[in-house]
């Protein structure tokens, strides 16, 4: 069985423990965070059996992905762009709503999230465009324009609907160019334009909302006034989304007796605090979970709120370091490569893992405001799960060149040093 598993899962075996270790946390939080979808469907095998499909195809995803040279995905990322671009662009049109937010577009009865397919694209062509400004500063003159206007295109094609998502994302880029050391001069330049133009954002958001009325809510009814808002992405009603989160959440710490009452709009946050007293050290038991009746997104953004009632502390710390194990052995093996482009690949698909699985984590834990981010390969999920697969296979395939190019390397060495 070891032979089989060393002659056919060929890369990092600390990689592939992490992802085997949260594809099995998966099922088993699943079967349990997924009780109302069960009751809904009125049938307790339909939803666990949905997502373990979904992580089957993930597993075998992330394996034939790992068997194809990181060359032939550096070149159809660029397609992969084109075409993210084109589907998010149909979302805003025509994308289907659930949530409050247009997210999904519906092809064939098919849904699916465009946003994570321009997540994966803009990973791999910024880290291209990295490399090849790595060569020369003339190149980095004539590659760095080009790296910002697809990462603000995909961003701001993302920031409508998403704005957690394209944050992400776009700190994900930016932290790709400092460790793949892009000239800082540029880097503050950029900097300082997006601030000034954020600024300006939320400026004319502000007085577009005051204008509506003293009450920010009246710029989420779809009044003949922002009928045209609305049909174009709703860019304003999602602005009052995420205003309201960040005053509710602030509104807390001023005032700490609002964090003891439960009303519509914090109605998950404080059954997931709920959740996690009830979880203690070393939790309920799986299965045991009370507050996943309660928790309308349990098996989805508060999952991990889930994981720590039924699993405690120690449960929690234990996925907490899974992902951390993968951002730091991926450090470690984008230290071995002897080329920057597979280098910065890893860096930047394992910093955007584990960046979104502590922000969804900060979210259920209420160290911070409500994002709708899901935990990554954890939560329900068929667009995230896959594309987080070939996250994981991608990154099996650099550490198995990486690790063929080395043993190719040692009988030379050896022969020579006899």
């Amino acid at each position: 069985m070891n032979s089989l598993l060393k002659k056919y899962l060929k890369g990092d075996i600390v990689l592939w423990t992490v992802f085997i270790g949260l594809c099995l946390i998966s099922v088993v939080e699943m079967y349990s965070a997924s009780s109302t979808l069960a009751f809904k469907a009125m049938n307790h095998t339909a939803p666990i059996l949905r997502h373990v499909v979904f992580l089957g195809l993930g597993a075998f995803l992330a394996f034939l992905v790992h068997l194809i040279p990181y060359k032939f995905y550096r070149m159809m990322a660029y397609v992969l762009l084109v075409v993210s671009v084109f589907t998010l662009v149909l979302v805003l049109a025509m994308g289907v709503d659930a949530n409050d937010a247009t997210r999904w577009l519906s092809i064939g009865g098919f849904q699916f999230q465009p946003s994570e397919l321009g997540k994966l694209s803009l990973i791999i062509v910024a880290a291209d465009q990295i490399a090849r400004m790595k060569i020369s500063e003339a190149n980095e003159k004539k590659y760095f324009p080009i790296l910002i206007v697809s990462t603000l295109v995909i961003c701001g094609l993302i920031l409508p609907e998403n704005f957690s998502t394209a944050f992400i994302l776009f700190g994900v880029v930016f932290l790709m160019m400092i460790i793949g050391s892009v000239s800082w001069k540029r880097l503050l330049r950029l900097s300082g334009s997006l601030v000034a133009a954020l600024v300006l954002l939320i400026v004319v958001m502000e007085f577009t909302i005051s204008a509506q009325g003293p009450d920010p809510a009246a710029a989420t009814v779809p009044t003949e006034e922002n009928a045209l808002v609305k049909k174009t992405g709703g860019i304003l009603n999602r602005y009052s989304t995420w205003r309201n989160r960040v005053i509710r959440f602030t509104s807390e710490e001023d005032d700490p007796s609002q964090k003891y009452v439960i009303n519509d709009e914090n109605l998950q946050v404080q059954h997931g605090r709920i959740a996690i007293a009830r979880g203690g050290l070393m939790g309920v038991f799986p299965g045991n979970s009370i507050q996943r009746d309660f928790l309308p997104q349990a098996y989805s953004d508060f999952i991990y709120a889930i994981i720590v009632e039924e699993m405690g502390l120690a449960g929690g710390v234990f996925v907490i370091l899974l992902y951390m194990i993968l951002l730091f052995r991926a450090g470690r093996i984008a230290t071995k490569s002897a080329t920057v482009f597979p280098a910065i690949v890893m860096i930047g698909l394992s910093l955007m893992i584990v960046t979104q699985a502590f922000v969804s984590m900060s979210v259920a834990t209420s160290l911070g405001p409500v994002t709708g981010q899901p935990l990554p390969l954890i939560s329900r999920g068929g667009t995230a799960i896959l594309i987080t697969s070939i996250y994981f296979g991608i990154m099996f395939g650099i550490t198995r060149q990486i690790k063929e190019e080395t043993d190719k390397n040692e009988p030379e060495t050896d022969s020579t040093v006899a």
